[in-house]
């Protein structure tokens, strides 16, 4: 028996008007599923929809059209009384740590503030849970005193953590989280994470342009190009096997283990402005497969089983 999806995006749309009528198309019909449990990793240039994918499923912007289900119950137009209770079990994880906690809130004071605004706990109580998430996250219970300045940038990620698991979230989104970090802690985050989600049986939407990251970290991969999700299917079938000329490229670019060697594809072009999207195959003028139809006709994601892909040529 199949696990219903925690997480259910369905022709999720953000559209942001400029003048004369045209508007940027930040998002553009994307639609994913994450089940429990699992690691879903977004990735794509930057620039490609990722965040604002985000931004949008935790309801920070309100989307312009699309369904998005979580737990079953369709939130992108629930109003903001009945959505505080379902914001317990949703909660991000910022790209940049040293701008995400207030340089004037100690470390108790920071993690604390969720379960003061939901009223999950309160005096003794409090510091006893803050203590034990900062344990959880392998800090020693003297930080709680201390401020961000007084921290690495390692030592700050894990606060951020501590907070959005303080009231124990079933969906944690993660944008960017180790790409304002040194590359050797950097490693040690990401180990952390995955034991996280082991222990705590967390479910991730993992977004970033790190395919080494996602690689590492995610069981599943749907790969984004202006606006739109283009390929989609367990890690290890994408990596091996990518089938979207763009999502090769995107392996390709991963320097070769070869000191010297150059990369098997490379991306010629700009992603073109989002408010002016070509027609037909929004890759193409890109894409060294293209074809006459390709000009034409926008694919739709297709393919038997868990790997879908949208392209004419795959």
């Amino acid at each position: 028996m199949s696990i219903a999806p925690l997480l259910e995006v369905q022709g999720l749309r953000k559209l942001y008007p400029l003048k004369g009528g045209r508007a940027v198309r930040a998002v553009d019909g994307v639609d994913l599923a994450l089940r429990p449990g699992e690691s879903l990793g977004l990735v794509g240039e930057s620039g490609c929809g990722k965040s604002t994918v985000a931004r949008l499923v935790l309801r920070l912007i309100e989307p312009s059209g699309g369904a998005i289900r979580f737990g079953g119950q369709d939130i992108a137009r629930l109003p903001e009384a009945a959505l505080r209770p379902l914001r317990r079990d949703m909660q991000l994880i910022f790209q940049n740590p040293h701008a995400a906690l207030n340089p004037r809130r100690t470390v108790f004071a920071s993690v604390a503030e969720p379960l003061v605004v939901q009223r999950a706990a309160s005096g003794t109580a409090l510091q006893a849970r803050v203590a034990g998430l900062l344990r959880d996250v392998g800090l020693p219970e003297s930080f709680l005193w201390r401020f961000p300045h007084e921290l690495s940038g390692g030592q700050k990620q894990r606060v951020c953590i501590a907070r959005a698991l303080a009231l124990e979230p079933k969906l944690v989104v993660l944008d960017e989280p180790t790409s304002a970090l040194d590359v050797s802690v950097q490693a040690q985050i990401l180990d952390f994470l995955g034991d996280l989600r082991r222990r705590f049986g967390l479910t991730y939407l993992f977004i970033s342009h790190n395919l080494a990251v996602v690689r590492q970290v995610c069981d599943r991969v749907a790969v984004m190009y202006l606006g739109r999700i283009v390929e989609e299917g367990p890690a290890a079938q994408i990596f091996a096997a990518p089938r979207h000329p763009y999502t090769q490229a995107l392996v390709a670019s991963v320097l070769p283990p070869r000191p010297g060697a150059l990369p098997d594809a490379v991306l010629a072009g700009d992603v073109p402005n989002a408010a002016e999207i070509p027609p037909g195959c929004r890759f193409a003028p890109r894409c060294p497969l293209r074809m006459e139809r390709c000009t034409r006709e926008d694919p739709a994601l297709a393919g038997g089983g868990p790997h879908r892909v949208a392209c004419w040529a795959a």
